[in-house]
């Protein structure tokens, strides 16, 4: 069993990954979306933030579950 360290890496391994995802496949998507965003609100984007930590949340817990 992996230790919390490597786990760590490992999980922070993924996420860079998925991060990369679109702007490599998809650049003018990416660079569009990110135009986007920054005319968003603080508190609009406080609130994407709390549904992407709440659904991680769900997403551990429902694989610890398993």
């Amino acid at each position: 069993m992996a230790d919390v360290g490597t786990s760590f890496i490992i999980a922070l391994g993924l996420v860079l990954i998925l991060e990369g995802i679109v702007p490599l496949l998809m650049p003018s998507l990416w660079k569009d979306t990110f135009r986007r965003i920054t005319t968003l609100e603080d508190g609009q984007l406080r609130f994407i933030g709390l549904m992407a930590v709440v659904s991680g949340v769900v997403v551990l817990l429902a694989m610890h579950a398993f």
